[in-house]
């Protein structure tokens, strides 16, 4: 069993393990996130994760401006 000062350190070093376990992965999480937006809104730039947002959005945001063709077959 660790002794008194053994043990500050110890907990101190774990401590700092879980702390930047913890930090890296909140960025990994964003990246995530990110990288799941692959539709992007040809008129306004907004990024969506999937193509039946998409199409509500591009109905609902754009209705006068011509349909993409990829939206064409998607069931809203």
């Amino acid at each position: 069993m660790a002794r008194g000062q053994q043990k500050i350190q110890s907990q101190q070093k774990n401590a700092k393990k879980a702390a930047e376990k913890k930090k890296s992965q909140g960025a990994d999480q964003k990246t995530a996130a990110k990288a799941a937006l692959v539709h992007t809104c040809p008129v306004c730039r907004t990024q969506m994760p999937d193509p039946k947002t998409f199409k509500q959005h591009f109905e609902s945001k754009h209705p006068k401006s011509p349909m993409p063709p990829e939206l064409a077959d998607v069931q809203a």
